[in-house]
C-alpha cells in the first residue's frame, strides 16, 4: 500500500525494494567507493526542491552556485600547480589534498546546479500553457493526449452509504487542447485522465481525443498539471495506435495472463505482478496482505527480478570477467562483451515489458553501468554504480526526485551494499551459518532503512515484515525464471508456456501463502504516528534499538528472551492479551466494532463464537475486530440492510472463518450491492435468507427476534428505500435486553412502535442511522435505554452523531458511547443490567444485581428455513391478520431527568455531579431496589472540575 498532488484513488506506491542491481557485490571487504554519491545526492536533493521553486530563484542559486564551483575549481588548479612545483613531498601531498577536496565540492555544486535545472524545466511544463488555467476554472475542453503508463482501475471505495463507482486513471501527455470557444493550442503537459473501464486495454504510446472537464489536482507539486474527467462512458477515441514496440509488449503480456488462467487464484493473480508489474488481477485482500508484511516489492516487478535474470545470464558480476565467471553465458561459450551486450538488451527489454516503474529503472542503469564495467574491463564497485544510477535517473527524469518507491529502491539497494555485509559478517562471527547470516542481514538492513519511510506513507510498523521477506525470498528466483520463461513461449508454444506457468505458480502461490498468514497475526502491525514526524521519531528509534542491540544481544539468553517477547507481540495469545490490555472483557455479551463510518456489532453465542449484525465498510476492520474477539465461527451473519456501509466488509468476515448462513432484509437494494453479496457468499458457499418479521432464534444463551421489516407489500415506509427496510432484531443474552435499530428513518420508526405498542424498555440501545439528527423521540422516550451505543466514523461528512440525539439520550437518562471517540465499545452484564466496556479503558469496578425482565409471546406468519447449525428458531403460523405483541413489562415511574451517570472509558459507572458536566474522580456504582436508583461508592464528595459550585454527593 501502508499504496502526488493528483487526486489519484490508488495510494501512493510503497514497495520495499530489497533488491541489488546485479547480486552481492565486495563493499562489505574493500573501502567502500563513495565519490559519485555527494554529487548523486547533490543533485537528488536540488531536483526535489526545484520542481516546484520559482524559476527566478532557482536561477539565482544556480549561479551562485556556479560562481563559487568555477572559484573552487580555479583554486584547486592553482594548489595543483604549486603542488607539482613544490620539492618536498609532504607539501605535495598536503596541496594535492586540498585540490581534490575543492574539486569534490565544486563537483557537487555543479551536479546540484544540473539537478535544479532540469527541476525547474520539468516543473514549468506542469505551470505553463492552458491548460493549468483551464483546470482551476474547471472549464470542459477537447484534450489530444497520448498515454503515458497503462490504465489502471481503481479500487472502489465506500463513501457514506454507497459504493463509488471504480474509475480507470490513465497517464498521459496533452499535446492539443481545443477550448468551448474553438481556440486551439499546442501544449505538452502531463495530465492525469479520469476514464471508465473499456479504456483498460489501452496500451502506452496510444494517440487519444477526449472531451471532458479539467479539474485542478487535490494537491500542488505533482507531476500532473491537470485531472480531465473525461464525459463519455464509452470507449475511447483513438487518433494513432501504440508503436510496434508496446504493440509486441502487450502481446506478450496479454500471452502470460492467457498462460495463468488455470492457475490457483492467489497465483493466477500475483504471478504476471511479479513478472511483468501486471497487478490488475490482484484482489484488495491479497495486496493489503502484501502491505502489511510488507511484501509489496514481490506484489509487482521490481528490480529483484531484473537481477536475477542478469544473474542468470552472467553469473555473479564479481566473477564476470575471471575465467572461472558462471552463468548462462560461460555455459553457452558467448564471448565476454557480447555477453554485455546481451545484458544490456536484456535490461532495456525488460523496461519495455514491465514498463518504467522506479525499481525498475534504477535496476536497469545499474545494471547497465556494471555491464559496461564488465565489457570494458573496468572496476565494477556496485555502490558507484547506485549512486552513477541515482544521479542519471534525476537528470532523465527529476520528478523521480519526489517519488517514494524511488527512495524506497534506492535506501534498500544502499542497505544490501553497505549495512547487510558488516551485519553479515558480525552474525557469522557468532556462530550463524553463512547463508542463514546472509539473509537475514539482508532482510534486517532492508527493513530498518524502509521502515521509516513506511511509516511517513501508512502509519504503521511491520513486525512481520522480516521473517515473512526470509520465508518469501527463495521463491522470487524460480517463479520469475519460470514466469519469464512462460512469458517468452507464450506467443509461440502455447501448451509449454501453460506448463512454466504451472510451475511458476507454485513459489507464487507460497508466496501469496507467507503474506495471508504474516498478516493474520493478531499483531501483525504496530499502529506509528504518521506522516514526516513519525518517519523521523521512528529512524530515531531504529538508531538507537541497533546501538543497544550491537552490545545487549551478546548473550544467547538474551537473545533468547528478546525472541520471545516479539514472538508474544506478534501472536498475542488470548489469556495474555486480555491480561495485559483488558480486551476484550471476559463476559463481554455484545460489542460494536470500530469499523469506520459504518455497522457491525458482535453478539457472543459461544468462547470462539459469534452472532454478527452488519459487516462495516472495511474488510480489514471487521476482521481485526473478529480477530481481536478470538471469534471463528459465525451461525449466522445478519445483514441489515444493502448500503455498502454495512455490507462491503462482507469478505472480511468470510476470510478463514466458517460462515453458518447470511439473513438479509427481503428487499433487495441498492441492487448493485445485493448482488455483491450473494456473489460473494456464493462463492464461499455460503447460504443467503432473508428475515421474516416475527422469527425468533437462538444460538446458545442467545436469542434474538427479528420485529421489521414487514413482508413486501404491505408497508409502503419499508419499500421507501433501504434504510427503512433495515432488519431490527430484538436480542436477549445473559439476562440484558438490547435492540438493534439498523438504519432506520423516522417513518420507519414510528411505525414500529405503532406495530409493536408493547415494545418493553431495553437495557442496550444501537442507535438508529449512526446518530443522526434524524430520530423518533417516542420511540426514544418508550425504549427508556440504559446504554445507547451508536456506531459512527471519526471526521465523517455527515455530521454523525447529531448533537441533538446525544441530548435527547442523555435527557432520557442513558449513557451514550461511540465509538469514534471511545473506540470498539463491550457491553457484559447479567441481572444486575449492562456494563460498558471501551477498547481504550484501563481498569473496571463492577456490581450487579439482578432485574426483573418480562416474557413475551408472539404469533407470526411464518419463518424461513435457516440452514445453520446450532440454530433454533421458534415459529407459530397462523392466519394473515396483522401481527400482534404481547408482553408485560413492568411498572416504572417517570425518568428522572438524570437517572444515570455516564459510562466511563474506564468502564466503570461514573458518578457525576449535578452540577456539572464531568467530574476529577471517578468511582464504582452499582444499583440497589428499583433499577432508577444508585450509589457510589469510596465515600466522600464528587468535586466538579467544570463548575464553581461544590457537587452534590451520591
Amino acid at each position: 500500500m501502508t499504496r502526488a498532488a493528483v487526486p489519484r484513488v490508488d495510494a501512493p506506491r510503497a514497495s520495499v525494494t530489497r533488491d541489488s542491481a546485479t547480486g552481492p557485490g565486495g563493499e562489505g571487504r574493500t573501502p567502500a567507493d563513495l565519490r559519485l554519491v555527494g554529487p548523486a545526492l547533490a543533485a537528488w536533493a536540488a531536483a526535489a526542491a526545484a520542481l516546484t521553486a520559482e524559476g527566478r530563484t532557482v536561477a539565482i542559486a544556480c549561479g551562485a552556485a556556479v560562481l563559487v564551483s568555477g572559484v573552487l575549481l580555479l583554486a584547486a588548479a592553482a594548489r595543483w600547480r604549486s603542488g607539482r612545483g613544490s620539492a618536498e613531498s609532504a607539501g605535495r601531498a598536503g596541496k594535492a589534498g586540498a585540490a581534490g577536496v575543492a574539486g569534490a565540492v565544486a563537483a557537487v555544486l555543479l551536479c546540484a546546479v544540473a539537478g535544479a535545472a532540469v527541476g525547474a524545466l520539468a516543473g514549468a511544463d506542469t505551470r505553463r500553457g492552458p491548460v493549468p488555467e483551464l483546470a482551476r476554472r474547471h472549464a470542459e475542453a477537447t484534450v489530444e493526449a497520448t498515454v503515458t503508463g497503462d490504465p489502471k482501475a481503481t479500487r472502489p471505495r465506500v463513501r457514506g452509504s454507497v459504493r463509488a463507482v471504480p474509475a480507470v486513471v490513465v497517464e498521459a501527455e496533452a499535446s492539443r487542447v481545443t477550448t468551448t470557444h474553438g481556440v486551439t493550442t499546442a501544449v505538452r503537459t502531463p495530465v492525469l485522465l479520469m476514464a471508465h473501464q473499456p479504456w483498460l486495454g489501452l496500451l502506452p504510446s496510444t494517440k487519444v481525443r477526449v472531451e471532458g472537464r479539467l479539474m485542478s489536482p487535490s494537491r500542488s507539486g505533482d507531476r500532473v498539471a491537470a485531472v480531465v474527467r473525461v464525459g463519455d462512458s464509452g470507449p475511447p477515441q483513438v487518433v494513432a495506435g501504440p508503436s510496434v514496440v508496446q504493440r509486441a509488449a502487450g502481446r506478450l503480456r496479454a500471452g502470460l495472463r492467457e498462460a495463468t488462467d488455470g492457475l490457483a487464484p492467489d497465483a493466477r493473480a500475483l504471478l504476471p505482478g511479479l513478472v511483468v508489474g501486471d497487478t490488475s488481477r490482484v484482489p484488495s485482500d491479497l495486496e493489503e496482505a502484501f502491505r502489511t508484511t510488507d511484501l509489496t516489492h514481490l506484489l509487482a516487478v521490481s528490480g529483484g527480478n531484473l537481477a536475477v535474470l542478469l544473474a542468470v545470464l552472467i553469473g555473479p558480476p564479481h566473477l564476470a570477467s575471471r575465467a572461472e565467471r558462471r552463468g548462462l553465458a560461460a555455459r553457452l561459450g558467448i564471448p565476454l562483451r557480447l555477453t554485455a551486450l546481451l545484458g544490456g538488451g536484456l535490461a532495456l527489454g525488460f523496461v519495455v515489458v514491465c514498463r518504467p516503474e522506479p525499481s525498475v529503472l534504477r535496476a536497469a542503469v545499474c545494471g547497465l553501468i556494471t555491464l559496461l564495467a564488465i565489457g570494458t574491463g573496468r572496476s565494477r564497485g556496485l555502490l558507484p554504480a547506485l549512486a552513477g544510477a541515482v544521479l542519471l535517473l534525476v537528470l532523465y527524469d527529476p520528478w523521480l526526485a519526489r517519488g517514494y518507491g524511488f527512495l524506497l529502491s534506492v535506501l534498500a539497494t544502499g542497505a544490501l551494499l553497505t549495512l547487510a555485509p558488516r551485519w553479515a559478517a558480525a552474525l557469522r562471527r557468532r556462530g550463524m551459518p553463512p547463508r542463514v547470516a546472509e539473509a537475514l542481514a539482508a532482510a534486517g538492513a532492508a527493513q530498518a532503512v524502509c521502515a521509516p519511510v513506511i511509516a511517513v506513507l501508512a502509519a504503521r510498523v511491520s513486525l512481520v515484515a522480516v521473517p515473512c521477506n526470509l520465508l518469501a525470498e527463495p521463491a522470487v528466483a524460480p517463479a520469475t525464471v519460470l514466469g519469464f520463461a512462460a512469458l517468452a513461449a507464450a506467443p509461440l508454444v502455447p501448451p509449454l508456456a501453460e506448463g512454466l506457468a504451472w510451475l511458476a505458480g507454485w513459489p507464487a502461490q507460497w508466496t501469496a501463502t507467507v503474506a495471508r498468514t504474516g498478516a493474520g497475526l493478531p499483531g501483525a502491525e504496530l499502529a506509528w504516528p504518521g506522516g514526516w514526524a513519525g518517519g523521523l521519531w521512528l529512524a530515531a528509534a531504529t538508531v538507537v534499538v541497533l546501538l543497544i542491540a550491537g552490545r545487549v544481544l551478546r548473550s544467547p539468553w538474551v537473545c533468547g528472551a528478546c525472541a520471545l517477547l516479539l514472538l508474544l507481540a506478534v501472536v498475542r495469545p488470548a489469556p495474555l492479551t486480555r491480561g495485559l490490555t483488558g480486551w476484550p472483557p471476559p463476559d463481554w455479551r455484545m460489542v460494536a466494532c470500530d469499523v469506520g463510518q459504518g455497522d457491525a456489532l458482535v453478539l457472543a453465542t459461544g468462547p470462539h463464537s459469534a452472532v454478527l449484525v452488519d459487516a462495516g465498510p472495511e474488510p480489514k476492520a471487521i476482521d481485526r475486530c473478529l480477530r481481536r474477539l478470538g471469534v471463528d465461527e459465525v451461525p449466522l451473519l445478519v445483514l441489515s440492510h444493502f448500503h455498502a456501509d454495512h455490507v462491503d466488509g462482507l469478505p472480511g468476515v468470510l476470510r478463514g472463518r466458517a460462515v453458518g448462513a447470511i439473513e438479509t432484509t427481503p428487499y433487495a437494494l441498492p441492487p448493485g450491492q445485493a448482488a455483491f453479496v450473494r456473489r460473494e457468499a456464493g462463492r464461499a458457499g455460503v447460504p443467503v435468507v432473508e428475515a421474516v418479521p416475527g422469527e425468533r432464534r437462538s444460538v446458545g444463551g442467545l436469542s434474538w427476534e427479528v420485529l421489521w421489516p414487514p413482508p413486501a407489500g404491505t408497508s409502503a415506509v419499508a419499500e421507501d428505500g433501504p434504510n427503512d427496510a433495515s432488519v431490527v432484531l430484538l436480542v436477549r443474552t445473559g439476562g440484558l435486553t438490547l435492540l438493534l435499530l439498523g438504519d432506520l428513518e423516522p417513518p420507519a420508526q414510528q411505525e414500529l412502535w405503532e406495530t409493536h405498542p408493547g415494545l418493553p424498555p431495553v437495557d442496550v440501545l444501537k442507535v438508529a442511522h449512526h446518530g443522526s439528527a434524524y430520530q423518533d423521540p417516542r420511540l426514544t422516550r418508550g425504549l427508556r435505554p440504559r446504554l445507547a451505543v451508536i456506531s459512527v466514523g471519526a471526521g465523517n461528512p455527515y455530521g454523525h452523531p447529531a448533537a441533538r440525539t446525544i441530548g435527547a439520550l442523555r435527557e432520557q437518562g442513558a449513557a451514550v458511547l461511540r465509538t469514534d471517540t471511545d473506540g470498539p465499545v463491550a457491553v457484559t452484564g447479567g441481572h444486575g443490567g449492562p456494563m460498558a466496556v471501551t477498547g481504550q479503558r484501563r481498569g473496571r469496578r463492577r456490581r450487579r444485581r439482578p432485574v426483573q425482565r418480562p416474557r413475551r409471546s408472539r404469533t407470526v406468519d411464518g419463518c424461513g428455513a435457516l440452514p445453520a447449525r446450532g440454530i433454533t428458531e421458534s415459529c407459530t403460523q397462523r392466519t394473515s391478520t396483522p401481527i400482534s405483541v404481547t408482553s408485560t413489562p413492568p411498572a416504572r415511574p417517570p425518568p428522572p431527568r438524570r437517572r444515570y451517570g455516564t459510562f466511563s472509558s474506564a468502564t466503570s459507572w461514573r458518578c457525576p455531579s449535578r452540577t456539572s458536566r464531568s467530574t476529577s474522580v471517578r468511582r464504582s456504582c452499582w444499583r440497589a431496589g428499583p433499577w432508577w436508583t444508585r450509589w457510589c461508592a469510596g465515600g466522600g464528595e464528587a468535586t466538579a472540575t467544570s463548575s464553581t459550585a461544590r457537587s452534590r454527593s451520591c
